[in-house]
């Protein structure tokens, strides 16, 4: 009898909307797909938190789950706390009215894998994957409200929204060590990957990462997230976004778990610069 084959690397890791990726970005590789002849594949659990400074930081709760080998189902949870804006907003020389603390925004993510990487016994192909993804933010609206429609009149007047993504990711063995180079584009709506809530019109974005692996267990990373500027900037509530860019290290600790460190360059987020910022991430696969 043949013997069992053994469970791949717990790779990608779990990015913080819910999809196979890096911290923010995304790879065309999905997680955890079927193995050993299973019907299904198995689902995966993550946790992330990123700290940006000033009281704010970004809870990440996520889980994906690959029925088939082309497709990817995901949910994120993301909570955003605020930090020092509403005592700001609520403060001289602005007086003005006192807003929650927190942002709650749910994502659920659908991907096809188009193509698989080398399909054809082409060894040039990429894997290639398409995506979409439905936004929900929990909280923006109400404050607008308590903003008297503040945040409407720079033109984040939505709280929920659809983005779409394409993404090739090609592995590259003729180096030393194997190089991972994931290349996406993403129409989008969002503020923040809609965090600030959600504009009229969308924006076509470019966002990428490149993974080396080290060695078997540990990898390094950077990637790159363009950011819409689809709103108007209010001095003191929202600042001009500014396109984010961060470095990881992750390691594989066994055959089921990843853990990730990264220290990232969000610009300005809310009503204070998040440069400099650092976080965690972490992945168990069934």
């Amino acid at each position: 009898m043949a013997a069992k084959a053994e469970k791949p690397p717990p790779l990608p890791l779990h990015e913080i909307e819910g999809n196979g990726g890096v911290f923010s970005t995304f790879s065309a590789y999905l997680v955890n797909p079927p193995r050993n002849g299973e019907p299904v594949g198995r689902p995966s659990i993550g946790f992330g938190y990123i700290n940006m400074g000033y009281g704010r930081d970004l809870v990440a709760l996520t889980v994906t789950e690959t029925p088939w080998e082309r497709l990817e189902l995901g949910f994120g949870y993301d909570q955003l706390n605020l930090g020092d804006l509403p005592t700001a907003i609520a403060a001289p020389p602005m007086n003005g009215p006192r807003i929650d603390n927190t942002l709650a925004m749910y994502n659920a993510n659908a991907r096809l894998l188009i193509l698989k990487e080398n399909e054809f016994d082409q060894k040039w192909l990429p894997a290639i994957t398409a995506g979409i993804h439905y936004k929900y933010n929990d909280g923006v609206n109400r404050i607008d409200d308590q903003l008297g429609g503040g945040l409407s009149t720079t033109g984040l007047s939505n709280h929920e929204g659809l983005d779409f993504t394409l993404y090739a990711s090609k592995m590259l063995t003729f180096l030393p060590r194997p190089v991972l180079v994931n290349v996406g584009g993403r129409a989008t709506k969002s503020a923040e990957i809609g965090l600030l809530g959600f504009t009229d019109e969308y924006s076509f974005l470019f966002e990428g990462s490149v993974v080396v692996l080290v060695t078997d267990r540990i990898m390094l990373a950077a990637e790159y997230k363009q950011q819409p500027r689809g709103f108007t900037p209010i001095p003191g509530l929202i600042g001009a976004p500014d396109d984010w860019w961060t470095i990881d290290a992750g390691y594989v600790v066994n055959s089921h778990m990843t853990v990730a460190v990264g220290y990232g360059h969000f610009g300005t987020v809310a009503n204070h610069e998040a440069n400099g910022v650092w976080g965690i991430t972490t992945k168990w696969e069934f």
